[in-house]
C-alpha cells in the first residue's frame, strides 16, 4: 500500500486524529492503489469499484466503507460514499456494488454523500482546482450494528466510527479535471 498523504495533494491526512488502528489487506482490481480510476468510477457514471479486504481484526462483528475526498476546497473535505452495518462475514464488494442497498446485502445502511446521493459518487474535483485524492476506507467494527438513523451526515457516521473501529484498512486513487 502506498502512502496517501503526497505535497501533490492541498488537503491534510484526515485520518491522522484518528489514532493508528491495525490495518488489514485491502485491494481493488478496478484501481491501482495511488493511481488514477477508470473512467466509470468518475463522476457522473458513479460505478463504484471492486474492493476486496482479508485477515480482519479478531473480534470484528461488522464493517463500514467509506470514500473521502480531504482535497475538496471546503474545511471538510467531500464525502463520497459511507456505509455501514455491513456483515464482517462480506470480504467483497464487486464492481458496481454502491447503490442504496449495497448490492442488496440485507441490513445495510447507505446514507447520502455531500452530493446528496444516497449511495457511491464518483471523483468529480473543480475544473483546476487541483488532483483530489479518494480514500477508500473499511472499517473493522467491534459491533454487529451501528444504531445510526438513515438521515444523518457521513460526518456523524465517522463520530461513531472513532469509537469502535478496531481496525482500517485504506487503499485510494487520484484524480484531476484540468
Amino acid at each position: 500500500m502506498t502512502s496517501y498523504t503526497d505535497s501533490r495533494f492541498p488537503g491534510p491526512d484526515p485520518y491522522a486524529p484518528l489514532g493508528d488502528k491495525p490495518s488489514f489487506p485491502l485491494s481493488s482490481s478496478d484501481f491501482v492503489d495511488g493511481g488514477t480510476f477508470k473512467p466509470e468510477q468518475l463522476g457522473g457514471s458513479d460505478v463504484s469499484p471492486q474492493l476486496e479486504w482479508s485477515d480482519l481484526p479478531e473480534g470484528t462483528k461488522s464493517l463500514a466503507i467509506t470514500c473521502f475526498d480531504p482535497d475538496a476546497p471546503t474545511a471538510s473535505g467531500f464525502w463520497h460514499w459511507a456505509v455501514f452495518n455491513i456483515p464482517a462475514s462480506v470480504n467483497e464488494l464487486p464492481s458496481g456494488a454502491g447503490d442504496e442497498t449495497l448490492g442488496g446485502i440485507e441490513g445495510v445502511v447507505t446514507l447520502k454523500g455531500d452530493s446528496g446521493k444516497r449511495g457511491y459518487y464518483g471523483p468529480n474535483p473543480p475544473a483546476g482546482h487541483a488532483p483530489h485524492r479518494y480514500l477508500f476506507a473499511v472499517h473493522a467494527l467491534d459491533v454487529d450494528k451501528l444504531d445510526i438513523p438513515e438521515d444523518a451526515t457521513p460526518t456523524v457516521l465517522g463520530f461513531n466510527l472513532y469509537f469502535h473501529t478496531l481496525g482500517r484498512a485504506i487503499t485510494w486513487g487520484w484524480h484531476e479535471n484540468h
